[in-house]
């Protein structure tokens, strides 16, 4: 099993058929990707909790009624279900996308 994931070597891979991002890791109910939209970002609600680490560029981040500035080094959660987006984000904008859970998401 690997260990690290150097975001260098995330970048490259290629996004599955269908797909709006390149799986990276999968253990379990957890699962890593690589998302890096260009233009507009068309994600519609999942079925599972996601947390999003920021790792170059800048943008805002809706999710619901709550729009907030984000950047390198951020953490954004979105909760499953929940509508959300990148919005005016940079062209070298990219980020780790981590699903975890149940589909439905985490109890409270």
């Amino acid at each position: 099993m690997r260990h690290a994931f150097p975001a260098a070597q995330a970048a490259r891979m290629p996004n599955a058929p269908g797909r709006l991002s390149a799986e990276i890791f999968h253990h379990g109910s957890l699962e890593v990707r690589w998302y890096a939209p260009h233009g507009v970002d068309p994600q519609t609600p999942h079925g599972r909790d996601e947390v999003y680490v920021v790792v170059s560029g800048h943008g805002r981040f809706r999710c619901g009624d709550e729009l907030s500035p984000c950047r390198a080094g951020d953490m954004l959660f979105a909760p499953a279900g929940a509508e959300h987006r990148f919005e005016d984000f940079s062209e070298d904008f990219a980020t780790w996308v981590v699903f975890y859970g149940p589909e439905g998401g985490e109890a409270a």
